[in-house]
């Protein structure tokens, strides 16, 4: 059986990993790369605290790079320039 769920995408799912935020303009930004068919998706998360509340904005874009660090560094730029873009209308 352990045979088949190893083939079938069956058994435990990988932990997590901790990322530690990059913080840019009073925003934390977490680089997030998802793998996908051997490349990697630029993903991750913008937070901000108000008033002792974490709000959170989440993205994923359609961009797709040969390795998991390109991929977060291209996703730190591009959330930096949504961040001087938007500022806290993120949220």
């Amino acid at each position: 059986m352990g045979l088949f769920s190893k083939l079938f995408g069956g058994g435990k799912s990988p932990e997590p990993k901790q990322v530690e935020p990059v913080e840019y303009k009073g925003f934390l930004i977490y680089q997030e790369a998802i793998a996908e068919n051997g490349q990697y998706r630029i993903a991750g998360r913008i937070t901000k605290t108000f008033d002792d509340e974490v709000k959170e904005h989440r993205f994923i874009r359609s961009d797709v790079l040969g390795t998991e660090s390109d991929a977060n560094e291209l996703m730190l730029k591009k959330a930096q320039m949504f961040i001087d873009q938007m500022g806290e209308k993120i949220f």
